[in-house]
């Protein structure tokens, strides 16, 4: 959607660096901590990667991850208190974390825009949707009245809303859950921006309509040529999607690499335990999922050495006093931080019993092979 009237100056700059050579994003060693009564939380821990033009990059991990912190210190979607941020975003060849919350507000929406978790608590439950489009037009694209009320019919008429000449004028409310995606989709789009953050946007939405909510993002992605940050918990979502694939875990990157490589070369037992816990067509139905066995680690003490150790099937002393570098063996694309990396789904370590409450398939099919004892019996609740 090519701009109108001017804009703001910022924003300007931005668009016309369009030529910028390299990664559109480029985070490097991202570190975001909360001040709280207990002590410091670590939620994001030395994250680095960066985004190339028209590209998607998946983030994935489990709740408690660091994903959402991640995506909002990108943004600068952060409290203003009790906070510490360090490390550097640099976008289209700016850089984000120098910027403060006026000079921000140029670029969200109109450069970078973020597509919410929850809909309903997203949209301002007393506005019009259509006001809500409206807002951004008129900000970042200096639409008039008129102007930006035809533009909001026709965004939402691309996102697939029937009757947008209607509904432009109706409250949240009165939509479904998949309608307000649709509308978050529209409000990010609106300014055509050149990245957009979706954070799991598909939460609480049934299995169809999650496959609708996903297509469209894609369809407009290609017609659009913009890059997509997609964060969720479930790599089966990212599988088909992304180009590459970040997983987290305690706040930090475990693993990193292309998508069809992480699927058929997974090396980071975290990983392939979320691989495991992914429902298939192929199980007996009544079966029971496989949950990855323990909790998440506690982000104000976390572990010694690597984060995943009290929770890993294979996990050896090495790992419980040191922690792994994230490193690569072989493709210079694929990092992974473990000291005994999964090879053809099996692990490296030499045998020894496991603690951990319930492991993945992977561990199961150790046992099985005699590689390692059987784990006990789940002792705890497991972490879906």
């Amino acid at each position: 959607m090519a701009r109108t009237k001017g804009g703001a100056s910022n924003t300007l700059q931005f668009r016309d660096a369009g030529t910028h050579e390299g990664p559109l994003l480029v985070v490097e060693d991202l570190h975001t901590s909360f001040r709280t009564q207990r002590g410091t939380v670590r939620a994001v821990d030395g994250v680095s990667f960066e985004v190339q033009e028209g590209k998607t990059l998946g983030i994935v991990g489990e709740s408690g991850s660091g994903k959402t912190v991640l995506s909002r210190s990108i943004m600068g979607l952060l409290p203003p208190r009790d906070v510490i941020r360090s490390g550097t975003v640099h976008f289209a060849g700016h850089e984000l974390t120098a910027m403060d919350d006026t000079s921000l507000r140029e670029v969200w929406g109109a450069e970078l825009s973020m597509i919410f978790q929850d809909p309903m608590t997203a949209l301002n439950p007393v506005k019009r949707i259509g006001d809500q489009i409206c807002e951004s037009l008129a900000l970042h694209l200096g639409m008039d009245r008129k102007e930006a009320r035809s533009t909001a019919v026709e965004l939402l008429r691309s996102v697939g809303i029937p009757s947008p000449e209607q509904r432009v004028r109706w409250y949240p409310f009165q939509l479904s859950g998949g309608m307000r995606q649709r509308v978050m989709i529209a409000i990010a789009l609106a300014c055509a921006p050149r990245l957009v953050m979706a954070d799991e946007p598909t939460t609480g939405l049934d299995v169809t309509v999650q496959a609708q909510i996903l297509d469209l993002l894609a369809d407009l992605q290609r017609e659009r040529h913009m890059a997509v940050i997609l964060v969720t918990h479930d790599l089966g979502v990212v599988a088909s999607r992304a180009d590459d694939i970040i997983v987290m875990y305690a706040g930090r990157i475990v693993e990193r690499a292309p998508t069809r490589t992480l699927f058929h070369d997974t090396k980071m037992p975290y990983t392939r335990a979320l691989m495991d816990s992914i429902p298939r067509l192929a199980d007996p139905s009544g079966a029971r999922l496989n949950a990855i066995g323990g909790r998440p680690p506690d982000l104000i003490n976390p572990p010694t050495g690597c984060r995943f150790s009290p929770r890993c099937p294979y996990a050896q002393d090495k790992c419980r006093e040191l922690e792994p570098p994230l490193r690569t063996v072989g493709s210079p694309d694929h990092l992974f931080a473990c000291w005994f990396p999964l090879v053809d789904g099996m692990s490296t370590a030499p045998a020894v019993p496991v603690t951990v409450s319930s492991g993945p398939a992977a561990a199961r099919s150790a046992v099985e092979n005699g590689q390692a004892p059987a784990p006990a019996e789940p002792t705890g609740e497991a972490e879906a």
